[in-house]
């Protein structure tokens, strides 16, 4: 793209102080914008006038949840079905890598956050050792498709070069990058964040998918003969992944996707939940839980809205397929997004300034037929690293790790 079809693409957004610093790059950094304007989708921008009414929600009903009693019943029918699925090379895993550890502390990638107290454990390297429990079982290896972010790719490629791939055959291992969206101010101006880039965000838990078709990773994925991809977020130490009883009861029970919860902590613990939405699968995320939600009962006596997601999924491929050939809604997120100001100086706000646009994994759920919710012990499965202490954070994964006799 050229300065004239720039200009002409800005102009028709009202973008045009995109170029405020044109003049001033070097000619390098004049191509670095020219490319992230031809590569940058401007019309979402226009969603923030539109903010409060995108994505109505529909009527929210239970759903049923496939329990630990019920699992355990079915344990080896499940576990041996799930088995020659991964023996015969039709199950890959997708780690969702794109995020950076601001929250703890740290301007590198999440995954390279290190949690040992006498050795080094980094969070990377405890996802791959549980797939390497599965590949030791199923005795065969899994692929494992890293989605990276602009904003770390580089990093988390050489960082798992250097650590050896903790041990993963890194033949089985392909990294792939988010799409980025612009992140804007509250009227659709999108920020700067340095002179010659854009500031954008990756595109939500939901656009990894069309990542995957947009790298050409899923044209590789498809001729290995991959059928379903478990799906899990990085910050999640303790979930299995690719795991041979989720897989085979996803499976057996004909479900176009698996969706691994645990028993909620309260009622208004800040985990979505999973439901019925207008007769489909869904979410309803924490802040969209009302009173009268929290305290409704499903036919058995039971809170209705017992089990949050931990997003770890098992989707099936051929119906991701048909997903991304349609659009998934984008929603509309009030951020904290660092920008040059008017002098062309850095700022890091400490509230929220602006707008980031993400698409989420719960829609790529709802727009299918069926799901089976799939209860995991919590405690087993589920040590988010969200913050630094307190919560959901480092503190209180070290303490589930050691509870599940892991060396720290």
């Amino acid at each position: 793209m050229n300065y004239q079809e720039a200009y002409k693409k800005l102009e028709e957004y009202g973008q045009l102080h995109v170029l405020k610093y044109y003049e001033e790059l070097s000619k390098e950094e004049q191509e670095t914008l020219l490319t992230q304007i031809e590569q940058t989708d401007f019309s979402v921008l226009a969603l923030c006038e539109k903010k409060e009414t995108l994505n109505p929600r529909g009527k929210i009903e239970p759903i049923g949840v496939m329990e630990l009693a019920e699992i355990e019943e079915k344990k080896e029918e499940y576990t041996k079905i799930g088995l020659e699925a991964i023996k015969a090379g039709k199950v890959g895993a997708v780690l969702l890598a794109g995020g950076m550890g601001t929250r703890l502390g740290s301007d590198a990638p999440k995954g390279v956050y290190n949690i040992g107290l006498t050795k080094d454990v980094f969070i990377f390297q405890r996802l791959v050792e549980n797939l390497l429990d599965v590949v030791h079982q199923a005795e065969a290896w899994i692929p494992l498709y890293v989605m990276t972010s602009d904003k770390n790719h580089d990093t988390t490629v050489t960082f798992f070069e250097e650590k050896d791939y903790f041990g993963y055959n890194a033949d089985y291992v392909t990294f792939f990058m988010q799409d980025m969206a612009p992140a804007s101010d509250y009227n659709g101006k999108v920020y700067m964040e340095e002179k010659n880039k854009m500031s954008t965000s990756p595109n939500g838990n939901g656009g990894w998918f069309l990542s995957m078709v947009k790298w050409g990773v899923a044209d590789q994925m498809r001729k290995a003969g991959v059928e379903w991809l478990n799906v899990f977020a990085v910050d999640n130490v303790l979930q299995r992944i690719a795991d041979p009883c989720f897989v085979g009861a996803t499976i057996a029970t004909d479900s176009a996707v698996g969706a691994k919860v645990v028993a909620k902590n309260a009622p208004d613990e800040k985990v979505g939940a999973m439901c019925l939405e207008d007769g489909r699968p869904s979410i309803v995320e924490y802040y969209d839980m009302t009173q009268e939600l929290m305290d409704a009962k499903n036919e058995k006596g039971a809170p209705a809205y017992h089990f949050g997601v931990i997003l770890n999924y098992l989707f099936r491929v051929k119906d991701l397929e048909e997903i991304v050939a349609r659009k998934l809604p984008l929603h509309v997120v009030e951020k904290k997004i660092p920008y040059l100001n008017e002098q062309g100086e850095p700022v890091k706000p400490e509230e929220p300034n602006g707008y980031k646009f993400e698409q989420l994994v719960l829609d790529m759920i709802h727009e299918l037929d069926s799901c089976l919710p799939y209860e995991v012990v919590r405690n087993r499965e589920f040590a988010p690293i969200k913050n630094k202490t307190g919560i959901d954070s480092v503190e209180s994964a070290r303490e589930l790790c050691k509870e599940n006799g892991i060396v720290l």
